[in-house]
């Protein structure tokens, strides 16, 4: 089956019927660069699939300071506590670009997970994932510097000894990631520059001294 739904491994396994079940109970929207997907404090009522485009999770302070809690890329499923629960929206989904986004009725998964174990387990599994990944982000802004937080993330999304970046990816977005402002962000890029650590390009970073950068990001 060519469908989006058979190409993710939330439903790789399921059998076709199933997942022609799920595309046709499910509602594609496509976003616009700075539209929001999911409002905090709304109750959504189902899961999301990204098909295209990237999104972002994140949270404002009373003051207006953002935190960027984690970027959603192609194939990424988001939201998924609403299978569990009504409560409402713990943060915002706001699409970086245009975006292609399914959304997934609450009543539609739940009725799988009944018949298919497996899917519950790797409904769960994300989960435990994603609570892994904001314990880890607290760590990261209560007890790491702003030089350790971005070395870790410069080590964890090379490829080939660069880091590719989005036309989306401005130092606004990436200080925001980083829990901090771009005034910040770009001295700790030109100290990174002057040690021989990275070469900053316009669309690319690139990794020079991996060893040093894996230090400074333990």
């Amino acid at each position: 089956m060519n469908s989006i739904f058979s190409k993710v491994s939330y439903f790789s396994d399921l059998p076709s019927e199933d997942l022609l079940a799920i595309e046709k109970n499910a509602h594609k929207r496509v976003f616009k660069a700075e539209q929001m997907v999911v409002m905090e404090g709304d109750i959504s009522g189902g899961m999301y699939l990204v098909e295209s485009g990237w999104l972002k999770v994140s949270k404002l302070s009373v003051g207006g300071r953002e935190q960027v809690l984690n970027f959603l890329g192609p194939g990424d499923v988001f939201n998924a506590i609403a299978v569990f629960t009504d409560k409402p929206n713990q943060a915002s989904v706001i699409a970086l670009e245009k975006s292609s986004v399914w959304w997934i009725a609450r009543e539609t998964i739940s009725e799988l997970i009944q018949t298919h174990p497996a899917l519950a387990k790797r409904v769960i599994s994300d989960l435990a994932s994603r609570i892994q990944h904001l314990v880890n982000l607290v760590e990261d802004l209560s007890l790491r510097t702003i030089e350790s937080r971005l070395a870790r993330i410069l080590v964890e999304s090379m490829e080939e000894s660069t880091v590719k970046r989005h036309k989306w990816a401005t130092q606004n977005e990436m200080a925001a990631r980083l829990g901090t402002v771009p005034d910040v962000l770009n001295r700790t890029l030109r100290k990174f520059v002057d040690e021989g650590l990275i070469e900053v390009k316009r669309h690319q970073i690139r990794i020079l001294d991996l060893e040093t950068l894996k230090l400074k990001a333990e």
